[in-house]
């Protein structure tokens, strides 16, 4: 963990940041700033959940575009699928 503070988008409060950017992207880097590491370690364990329930192959386009959208939907709060089963981090 790091000592660094965000204001985490998905949790509405100051929480400890990631240590560096997840993606060499402007969307890690936006990331790296409003996003903290809880809902980041959260987001990829559903993100995993979400690849095995679908079969989904990263090699695809189409997967990684879904996996796109499900992210920005689930940090910013919005409905985002969920797998079978699923209940979310209390």
């Amino acid at each position: 963990m790091t000592n660094r503070l965000v204001n985490c988008r998905k949790y509405g409060k100051p929480l400890p940041g990631l240590t560096e950017p997840p993606m060499p992207t402007d969307t890690g880097q936006e990331i790296y700033e409003h996003v903290s590491a809880q809902a980041w370690s959260e987001w990829q364990e559903l993100q995993t959940m979400l690849i095995n329930e679908h079969h989904l192959s990263l090699l695809e386009p189409s997967a990684r575009n879904f996996l796109s959208q499900q992210m920005e939907k689930f940090l910013s709060n919005d409905d985002f699928e969920k797998p079978e089963g699923y209940t979310p981090v209390s």
